[in-house]
């Protein structure tokens, strides 16, 4: 009997505010078989009966009584914050059904989290990188890989909007700012796999986040060593117009800095981002995204020394610089979107949207370097110097890259809510037009002899025991101009479900896509490709004494060339390569329990992916290389286990775990392991407070993944060279005092009487000073003609101050 009343449960929580926002304690909260009282801070939890309504009362000597009804499923949990007054009478009666639709392995991530969680690169990418299934081991970088997939692979989603990221990134540190600026956020979900139709063609993942409308006239301000942010909400006198504006400004130098590299770095990133919304009449909405983002990049080396090996062989790689790089990324992008809700059960969407980039990547930098071994006799004279020099070279990087792209979209899309059925469909032109002018050559000259490329027409180099008589000619050189135009046409139609069998819940989703193609251009003129793509979905919540959804979910996935697929490593444009396809599978349970008396969630997936007509790739950094030559079959196979919850009273948590192995047999080869192949992934997200001092908070981020494929060298055969990099192991934490918030009173005079939170933190990264490497560098020792790979460390422990504050 104890058993089958307290899966019967639910639970409502929130805070409890007067008319000034001030948290009001003591209140009494109570329905016909619970009672409690709001604490200090004016939070409240109280459990009532499941599936039937319930009717909660809020009454307090100094206030009028305030009631609310609600009617929430088995272990549910539902957050209702009340503001009750002095003045007003009682309210009338509110009802609460959560009737929200079951979409299949969506995570929600509250927006509140987003902005406070300590990180290098904070942003929605500093929390994704959390969750199972989604890796990265570049803190300077908001670029994640998931289930095996790699950068180019998710989809991200503003307002239903399709947002797109600069092309020729080659290093994190060069990113500057994400597109999504969490000041301005209301809501974020992320797949990672057996998406539906109505999202695009892509592997990978989906990230659909919506900005927020406004209520009243608001504001933030953030300002901290690495650059500042500010954003304003705005609304009209009649509640028509609303408009929230964001300014970011972002300096990597303090991160930079603390790497192995010795340099002059002066970046400045910044942007502009607004989103303004129009409601003109019950029907009809008008919404306008725009963003305009700038960012320019100066970089001037000076020296480098990296140790690596082991401790009975230590080695070292000493590198001078001269020259320098500059890079400019300048991007536009403004979307138009109008909703008309012609029934109640039929809406109607119009969406057109602009992205332009102009960028630049010049530089020219010479690297002399010094490869030795290192002294490791403890106690002596010469302990840790160089004794022996097994390698002496220079090479010469230079690079005269341009890009400018135009993307224009046009979409329409329809939603039909009909009894338990809803129809979705939508029909997409895109037209990208792209300017692409590639110069890029490397001289490498080790112990005084130019090096020649691997190339079966030249003589072999056999310096400096052979005199070599043959042409002289780079060991690299990339010579390529191209003008391409991309027009697709694709389109959606997926059907939804909720229902029941039995007494069990179920919820279906099943659709289809289709994306049809063409390149033409310089030099290229492909044919015309379409590809088909159906999926589905299926959820079920049996009706027991225990809270668990089983999902399932599948489908054929396409993925269509962007210009950077379509580009092989000869910089020429391969016009008719095809689309990579995937065969997903994904099995999934959602299991809702009560630890300590706090609610939990346990979610986990398996998921296996067959990929035919793969574009094998490279990644140095965050540049991707492909070969554009669909040579390749591959596979991804992992689980994914989450389990979040109250950790600490009224904080969310969580603790993530990984495995996933992926291989690629090119050309019939064998399997190996491709680039993203992360074999173990361990995260933690957590957060806390001081009991007796809640202004004071704690916010940690914690991931271990093990060591990715180190890569080769540019002209190698990957086959020869499938090493590991060391595992990536970082500690990110902050601490936060809030000088105003709703744990306070806010005061009545002077210049702070305006804010409604007011907080100064302290946040460390790397906290343990973990070396982790990104990728590496490859050095040849001219003696045995063998390859060294000097890891390339990121950021070393850094410390940084941060002022936030809320008007």
């Amino acid at each position: 009997m104890s058993l089958s009343t307290y899966a019967q449960l639910a639970i409502v929580k929130g805070f409890i505010l007067d008319k000034d926002n001030q948290p009001v304690s003591n209140v009494n909260v109570s329905c016909s078989n619970a009672k409690t009282n709001s604490k200090a801070d004016g939070f409240y939890s109280i459990r009532i009966a499941a599936n039937q309504k319930v009717i909660l009362s809020f009454t307090h000597v100094s206030f009028k009584k305030t009631v609310v009804t609600v009617n929430l499923k088995t272990n549910e949990v539902y957050e209702f914050n009340v503001v009750i007054s002095d003045r007003q009478e009682q309210m009338g009666e509110i009802i609460v059904t959560n009737n929200k639709r079951q979409v299949q392995g969506v995570v929600t991530i509250e927006p509140e989290l987003i902005r406070k969680m300590a990180g290098a690169n904070a942003g929605i990418e500093n929390i994704l990188k959390t969750l199972p299934g989604v890796n990265s081991n570049n803190e300077l970088s908001t670029q994640y890989a998931v289930r095996g997939g790699n950068y180019d692979e998710n989809l991200v989603y503003v307002n239903e909007i399709e947002v797109y990221r600069p092309f020729l990134i080659r290093s994190g540190q060069q990113e500057g700012l994400s597109f999504t600026n969490t000041d301005l956020v209301q809501n974020v979900e992320f797949s990672a796999g057996g998406f539906q139709a109505k999202f695009g063609d892509k592997l990978s993942s989906v990230l659909d986040i919506t900005y927020r409308k406004p209520t009243k006239l608001a504001g933030t301000f953030e300002a901290s060593f690495l650059g500042g942010s500010a954003s304003l909400d705005a609304i009209s006198k009649n509640k028509k117009w609303t408009a929230v504006t964001g300014v970011r400004y972002r300096n990597n130098s303090l991160l930079v800095n603390s790497q192995d590299t010795q340099t002059n770095y002066k970046p400045t990133f910044v942007d502009v981002q607004t989103n303004v919304n129009f409601n003109a009449s019950d029907k009809w909405n008008f919404n306008f995204l725009g963003n305009i983002s700038q960012n320019n990049y100066y970089y001037q080396p000076l020296s480098r020394q990296t140790k690596f090996g082991t401790i009975d062989k230590p080695m070292a790689l000493t590198v001078n610089y001269e020259g320098q790089e500059k890079d400019k990324y300048a991007t536009y992008f403004g979307a138009i979107k109008t909703t008309f809700k012609a029934t109640e059960n039929f809406t109607i969407k119009f969406i057109s949207s602009l992205f332009h980039t102009t960028e630049q990547e010049h530089f020219d930098i010479l690297a002399q370097y010094r490869l030795g071994e290192v002294d490791a006799s403890v106690g002596g004279d010469t302990y840790g110097d160089v004794n022996f020099t097994r390698g002496l070279g220079s090479e010469l990087h230079h690079a005269r890259n341009d890009l400018d792209a135009l993307i224009s979209n046009t979409e329409l899309k329809g939603f039909h809510d009909w009894k338990k059925n809803i129809v979705e469909w939508g029909a997409k032109y895109t037209r990208e037009s792209i300017r692409d002018r590639v110069i890029e050559w490397e001289v490498i000259d080790s112990a005084g002899f130019a090096v020649n490329p691997s190339d079966k027409f030249l003589p072999v180099n056999n310096q400096p025991y052979v005199s070599y008589s043959g042409p002289l000619v780079p060991y690299s050189s990339i010579r390529a101009a191209n003008f391409n135009t991309i027009n697709r046409f694709s389109g959606y139609l997926q059907w939804s479900r909720k229902d029941k069998i039995g007494s069990a819940d179920v919820w279906y989703n099943a659709g289809a896509r289709i994306h049809n193609w063409s390149v033409t251009g310089t030099n290229a003129n492909g044919n015309s490709q379409t590809v088909y793509s159906p999926r589905g979905q299926f959820a079920i919540k049996p009706d027991w004494e225990k809270d668990m959804v089983f999902r399932a979910s599948g489908g054929v996935y396409y993925q269509p060339p962007f210009y950077r697929e379509l580009r092989d490593a000869s910089g020429q444009v391969q016009a008719n390569v095809k689309a990579q396809k995937s065969v997903h599978m994904v099995l999934g349970n959602d299991y809702s329990f009560k630890m300590w008396d706090r609610p939990f969630k346990l979610v986990s997936e398996v998921y296996y992916k067959s990929l035919t007509n793969v574009n094998t790739y490279t990644v140095d950094n965050v540049r991707i290389r492909y070969a554009a030559s669909n040579d390749a079959v591959a596979y991804a196979q992992g689980l994914d286990l989450r389990l979040n919850g109250e950790f600490v009273p009224g904080t969310e948590s969580w603790v993530s775990f990984g495995y996933l192995k992926t291989e690629e047999n090119s050309a019939g080869k064998g399997y190996i392991a491709r680039p993203t192949d992360q074999r173990l992934k361990f995260a933690l997200l957590f957060q806390d407070y001081m009991p007796n001092i809640p202004s004071v908070k704690l916010y940690l981020n914690l991931v271990y993944n093990t060591g990715l494929p180190g890569g080769s060298p540019a002209y190698a055969d990957p086959y020869l060279y499938q090493n590991r990099l060391h595992d990536y192991r970082r500690v990110d934490i902050g601490f936060f005092k809030a000088f105003i918030d709703a744990t306070k009173p806010r005061p009545k005079s002077g210049m702070f009487k305006a804010f409604k939170e007011l907080a100064l933190g302290f946040e460390i990264f790397n906290l343990f000073n973990n070396q982790n490497a990104i990728t590496n560098t490859w050095v040849r020792d001219v003696y045995t003609k063998s390859e060294y790979g000097i890891p390339n460390y990121m950021t070393t422990r850094v410390f940084n101050i941060k002022l936030t504050a809320k008007l």
